[in-house]
């Protein structure tokens, strides 16, 4: 088949997510500046630190909460990504039974009440984030993926899912692709939605609810300041430098180098790149089909999600995770031409009748990732500061729960999510540099590999699985 020429596709994307390029966005609160208090300072604004302002305000109205962030509210992780919302909090079922057997039940039963608990706020609050529970259709493109769809189905159907295996005729009635082989719909446990609209509409809850947001304030230290913490800011040029003496803080910068040292040995900044195509035409999206508007995933290692706006685009991303040596974070390695260029052949492949789309955006954003692919948690400054990272790609649903678990850790004492393995736990580390480049680049190709060999894992692959180390695409 003759892959129509990416760069025409891609000559006239814009180098920016299509989810913040909206001319509805808010606009951006003053910085902070001089000395301030608060009961409760959180650091991000994205979704973590949003949730936990939210929450926190719910719970103790009278509780002074200020939120803080480098930039504005959603303009990271939370307004970049797919906009899948999945009630799993373990970077799906398959990883919570592997690395947390005994409580993975538990665990997917708080993932299912998660999932409740944000729509009942989108629609408590009047978010306006086109959030459907629209479900999830894990395609396989591979003779070989078609046994790991059964026993991923098998599986899920132990822990109640409501899981359908979908023949070759099937799946391609639902969407119409000729790589597809066959499929599995899992009906429940996802929602799509409007990533950066969801942030916006948090903000405006936390804002409505009366929590102090400054935007453009970056924290550039923190110290113990009696029985409190003190954290040092930055604003933007015009802005005077300015200081927050809290009682508690909720650290919720994820991917970001982190204001904890201990922290860099647990995190590996990663970067996705996604496409969004102009809207489809009526006889493109006829073409198509996806009138149920699933959110799909292909099921290689190194897999593409994919999802239809309610605007009539589709979104097309993943495949490729690309770690800069020493943890770099920087705004132009949102922007990578290769990867672009990958991911379009990728998408005419996979949808050849679409050859005449064209994109409309091209960006990209870093990921937190940690060994164990989901959230891990923790304590510092005697238990007066907590922290939460790790989401691995999966933080739009999980970030709440996340959220719920740090409120509790600051309270102190035991409870329900304070007591599970989950939150009591920690990953493996990642290796110093320039081991860590090493391992991940190593890793990567072997994924790759696997996918070429018919998903056969080499040494490098099996080793890193005993070991419970790793690296997902």
């Amino acid at each position: 088949m003759t892959v129509p020429h990416t760069g025409r596709a891609l000559a006239d994307a814009a180098p920016l997510p299509y989810w913040l390029d909206r001319p509805d966005r808010p606009d951006p609160l003053p910085p902070l500046a001089g000395p301030q208090h608060a009961d409760l300072l959180v650091i991000g604004g994205g979704y973590s630190g949003l949730w936990a302002a939210l929450l926190a305000k719910q719970a103790e109205p009278d509780r002074d909460v200020l939120l803080v962030d480098a930039g504005t509210c959603g303009w990271a992780a939370s307004g970049r990504n797919g906009g899948f919302c999945a009630s799993s909090l373990t970077h799906g079922l398959a990883n919570g039974v592997d690395r947390f057997p005994d409580e993975v039940g538990e665990l997917e039963r708080l993932g299912r009440e998660n999932l409740d608990a944000i729509a009942a706020t989108v629609a408590e609050f009047g978010i306006d984030c086109d959030f459907e529970r629209t479900g999830e259709l894990a395609v396989a493109v591979e003779p070989y993926q078609l046994a790991g769809l059964a026993a991923d189905a098998e599986l899920a159907r132990r822990y109640g899912h409501q899981v359908r295996l979908l023949d070759r005729d099937e799946v391609r009635a639902e969407v119409n692709s000729p790589t597809y082989l066959g499929g599995m719909f899992d009906a429940g446990r996802v929602a799509m939605l409007d990533p950066a609209r969801l942030a916006w509409g948090l903000r405006r809850a936390c804002l409505d609810l009366g929590v102090r947001v400054h935007e453009h304030t970056r924290v550039t230290g923190l110290r113990a300041d009696g029985g409190a913490l003190r954290a040092r800011t930055a604003g933007g040029p015009d802005a005077a430098p300015g200081s927050v003496r809290a009682r508690r803080v909720v650290l919720a910068t994820n991917a970001f180098p982190p204001l904890l040292r201990r922290l860099r040995a647990y995190l590996v900044p990663v970067y996705d790149h996604v496409l969004m195509t102009e809207p489809l035409t009526p006889a493109q999206r006829d073409a198509v089909g996806w009138r149920n508007r699933q959110g799909l995933a292909d099921t290689g290692n190194q897999f593409h999600y994919y999802r239809i706006t309610s605007d009539g685009r589709i979104l097309f991303g993943g495949y490729d995770a690309v770690y800069h040596y020493g943890n770099r974070v920087a705004p132009e390695l949102e922007q990578r031409p290769a990867t672009f260029a990958t991911l379009a052949t990728h998408f005419f492949t996979t949808f050849p009748q679409l050859a005449d789309v064209r994109f409309s955006h091209r960006w990209g954003g870093v990921i937190d990732t940690c060994t164990r692919f989901c959230p891990f948690f923790g304590t510092a400054y005697g238990g007066r500061l907590a922290y939460a990272a790790g989401y691995t790609g999966l933080g739009v649903g999980a970030t709440r729960f996340g959220a719920r678990v740090l409120l509790d850790l600051l309270a102190g004492g035991d409870t329900p999510l304070t007591g599970l393995d989950l939150v009591r736990r920690k990953p493996l580390p990642f290796p110093p540099e320039p081991v860590r480049s090493v391992g991940i680049n190593l890793t990567r190709w072997s994924l790759a590999r696997a996918d070429a060999r018919e998903g056969r894992r080499d040494l490098w692959l099996r080793t890193l699985d005993r070991l419970g180390l790793g690296f997902d695409s």
